[in-house]
């Protein structure tokens, strides 16, 4: 059994032998999403001077980040999880990064507790590329529109965009066409790739890989 640094380790090797094999320019940022892991679990990670992490609820989130965010400066917290508007206040408090912006009411809210705590988030917008009804995320029809709400009539930081590809199917399509939506709109940053297809999205220009199995092995369902 591997630790979950040894398991770091192993993922980063990989990475490198992959941006070395296609000559990327990209180095993506490893997120290591600790969703469900006690504090207990993460620790080793963090005391070997890892800072990204990902979490999925805002509730649990807070109750195991909190005190560590007023300790640690250097932390950097990923919400990856579909978020709530009503929760975007607490959201904006916590996280460095808002992977999940999903909708116009979200984007208002966000907008709203930004100013009101005087702090500012990296934010992505969710792309909905299957077009899949369970699954949130603005179209691709719509993105342009909504970017620039985001950014002009928001005065959001939108720094990148993200995407869950449909499950069982050819992931690298959809990265690719993720890749291309950024290229338009001038956006350097993508948050694409898992535990399952990470490699094809660090050779379609991912800049920061989703990885929680991959490094804290399997999760008890939450």
């Amino acid at each position: 059994m591997h630790s979950s640094l040894q398991k770091l380790a192993l993922v980063k090797n990989k990475v490198n032998e992959i941006i070395r094999q296609k000559q990327l320019k990209t180095s993506p940022t490893i997120i290591v999403i600790s969703k469900t892991f006690s504090l207990e679990k993460i620790k080793p990670l963090l005391d070997n001077g890892h800072v990204h992490f990902g979490e999925n609820k805002i509730q649990e989130a807070e109750s195991k980040w909190l005190e560590i965010t007023n300790l640690n400066k250097n932390l950097q917290l990923h919400m990856v999880g579909k978020l709530q508007s009503n929760k975007a206040k607490k959201a904006v408090k916590l996280f460095n990064f808002i992977h999940s912006l999903d909708s116009a009411k979200l984007a208002l809210k966000l907008s709203q507790s930004e100013k009101e705590l005087n702090k500012k988030t990296k934010l992505f917008i969710q792309v909905n590329l299957g077009e899949e009804t369970q699954k949130s995320g603005i179209n691709l029809k719509d993105l342009d529109n909504f970017y620039n709400y985001c950014t002009n009539d928001l005065l959001l930081n939108i720094i990148g965009l993200m995407c869950l590809p449909p499950i069982n199917l050819n992931s690298d399509k959809y990265f690719k066409i993720l890749k291309k939506s950024a290229e338009k709109l001038n956006l350097n940053e993508l948050s694409m790739g898992m535990s399952s297809d990470f490699e094809e999205a660090i050779i379609n220009g991912s800049t920061y890989l989703r990885l929680g199995t991959a490094i804290l092995g399997e999760r008890s369902i939450k």
